[in-house]
């Protein structure tokens, strides 16, 4: 089940890619977007209930649940959401590999 613990890891992590990405490209700016980790977990089992429950994650009205922006930016750069998307993404299937979650973006 997803722990508080393992999400505040991959908040954490969502944060240090962002902020890697921002030294990496101080004066870059790259287009507007969105981000966010989506969960295809069925929310009537134990795993997929822990996601909402200790994730923050929303019913989204496509399907699944989602987490908008998990290092939450505070900016537009579609490429930092993006890092940081992936950055969640990945602890999450370090501790679940076989976790049905993705990282998804659009441009705004």
């Amino acid at each position: 089940m997803l722990t508080v613990e393992i999400h505040n890891e991959a908040i954490e992590a969502a944060k240090n890619a962002v902020a890697k990405h921002r030294s990496q490209h101080p004066n870059g700016f790259f287009g507007c977007g969105f981000a966010w980790v989506t969960s295809y977990e069925k929310g009537n089992t134990k795993f997929g209930k822990s996601f909402v429950k200790n994730g923050g994650f929303s019913k989204a009205y496509d399907g699944g649940y989602k987490l908008w922006d998990p290092a939450n930016t505070g900016g537009q750069c579609i490429v930092e959401k993006e890092e940081g998307a992936r950055a969640y993404v990945d602890v999450i299937r370090k501790y679940f590999p076989e976790a049905k979650v993705y990282a998804n973006s659009r441009l705004d």
